[in-house]
């Protein structure tokens, strides 16, 4: 029997289907930067007098190619991408939310760029791990999917991703992977066994291409299981028997459940077709997971010659103070504890600092600097709109549009916006309203910056839900300066202390007295 109950093979977000083609002007003579994407380097109609629109390319680095190619979209009418998506047997971790993140950022640029981009990234909610997880909880292994589903929905809004077009569960696309399988079947590249259906890796002679590794060290790389059924080590199980007391589907070789590859090829061949553009996940799933997901999905097909993915983007790896992330070692954070101590943004805005393919050190210091950066950053827009209009330009979002162009160059993108938040603090009047628009556009395009500045300094982690209220220190603020125009100073000097030792930051100026949380 199904794990779920009948529901719709796709969980959707129809606000991101169509997006207007981001646009930006300036005028040919006033361009000087040294960015290969920025304007000054753009094919831009040669007429000085004039305001054209530049010709700005997308360039993303291609794991298949190692190497830095032009983004030409398969359809520039509709443009794929695929992410690997979490499976839900627990609160993920900061490793789990760094492809999420940096995949939002890009499916944010496609969106400025290209009328409809469709983006996958699926739930996997059929694995062994979640079988054994539920059976320690002695929960129904639905019950437990869900609900980390659920949290994990949560976790990543925190971050301020934005939810993908398309969030196929695995478990409503059991058909198409029995379809796939059948397929490989029947073109010779997969055979039954014992209950079992295996991949035979010696027929797909492509196999290793993205992971650049020759059969020895793909068998090691692999932990292949020892199994008497196998024809080859190398072969990976695509369907297993399933036990009464595990979920299982009935398929042409008995009642079992797929094997965790075939998921992500099966649903990529069904949701967006034979050929995507983009495909996206960790450094840690180049093999096996995305070496196995392009024998599937090219060998499936009856000539086994189409491509299956046509531009590879993988992370780098995380590690938490230098170390590699692991429970034994206690250095184990998931997202869920994090933000009990910081605001999302902030761990967004640390996840952001290093560029996308390099590897990223994780540590309280990176994430009081990125509280810090974000605190300039807001105090720049304090008095500023909330909402963003589409419509303003400026150079620097040229500049920062192209560093994002220049495969996702996110750090030199944050660099732009202190470069902006010290041109507002220069400046008041129209010209700052004008350029704090500015700034939270800016921001927008990397999923920062979305939030009222003065409720960004009220923020509270959860540690602190014993001290002063946002009501409590507005009677103190008062009462301060009640004693000030009394010429108390002695009470009103005390009060002053009294928040900072509550962590309250008091700030005058002759528009009165604001407060930040430390």
């Amino acid at each position: 029997m199904p794990l779920h109950p009948p529901r719709a093979q796709t969980r959707t977000s129809a606000t991101h289907h169509a997006h207007p083609k981001h646009t930006t002007k300036y005028k040919a003579a006033e361009q000087t930067n040294d960015h290969p994407n920025a304007p000054g380097h753009t094919k831009r109609q040669r007429n000085e007098n004039r305001e054209v629109e530049p010709t700005m390319t997308l360039y993303l680095h291609n794991t298949l190619t190692q190497q830095k190619e032009p983004f030409a979209p398969l359809d520039p009418n509709r443009v794929t991408m695929y992410v690997c998506g979490p499976t839900v047997y627990n609160f993920v971790h900061i490793g789990n939310a760094r492809p999420v993140v940096v995949f939002d950022t890009l499916f944010r640029l496609l969106n400025r760029h290209f009328p409809n981009v469709i983006y996958a990234r699926n739930i996997t909610d059929i694995d062994d791990k979640i079988n054994n997880a539920a059976k320690e909880n002695g929960e129904p292994i639905r019950v437990l999917a869900e609900r980390y589903a659920d949290a994990y929905h949560q976790d990543m809004g925190q971050l301020n991703n934005l939810q993908p077009t398309l969030e196929p569960y695995a478990t409503d696309n059991i058909d198409a992977m029995i379809e796939q399988i059948q397929a490989l079947i029947k073109n010779g590249h997969a055979y039954e066994a014992e209950g079992h259906v295996l991949f035979q890796v010696s027929t797909d002679k492509q196999y290793g291409k993205l992971s650049k590794r020759n059969m020895d060290d793909m068998i090691a790389g692999a932990r292949v299981e020892v199994a008497p059924y196998k024809k080859e080590p190398a072969d990976f199980v695509l369907w297993k028997p399933s036990s009464d007391d595990l979920p299982g589907w009935d398929s042409p070789w008995g009642r079992g459940r797929p094997g965790w590859h075939i998921e992500c090829s099966a649903m990529i061949n069904k949701h967006l077709g034979k050929t995507i553009d983009i495909h996206g996940g960790g450094m840690d799933l180049i093999f096996p997971h995305h070496e196995n997901e392009i024998a599937q999905g090219t060998c499936c097909h009856e000539h086994g010659n189409e491509q299956f993915v046509r531009y590879w983007l993988h992370n780098g790896y995380l590690n938490i103070d230098g170390k590699k992330m692991s429970k034994s070692l206690g250095n184990f954070r998931t997202v869920r504890d994090l933000l009990q101590e910081w605001p999302g943004e902030v761990i967004r805005y640390a996840l952001l600092t290093a560029h996308y393919r390099k590897p990223l050190d994780f540590s309280g210091d990176l994430l009081s600097s990125a509280k810090s950066a974000l605190d300039r950053l807001y105090g720049a827009l304090r008095e500023s709109a909330v909402t963003v209009d589409s419509g303003v330009q400026h150079p620097q979002l040229d500049e920062l549009e192209g560093y994002l162009l220049d495969d996702l160059n996110t750090p030199q993108a944050l660099s732009v916006l202190h470069a902006l938040a010290g041109e507002i603090n220069k400046t008041t009047g129209a010209e700052k309203a004008k350029l704090q628009s500015i700034l939270r556009k800016a921001g927008s395009f990397i999923g920062l910056l979305n939030q009222d500045a003065e409720a960004w300094f009220k923020w509270a982690p959860a540690s602190s839900s014993g001290g002063l209220s946002d009501d409590a220190i507005e009677q103190l603020i008062q009462e301060r300066i009640d004693a000030k125009k009394a010429k108390n100073f002695v009470r009103a000097d005390a009060i002053r202390k009294e928040l900072k030792d509550q962590g309250i930051v008091l700030e005058d100026s002759k528009e009165g007295t604001r407060w930040t949380r430390e």
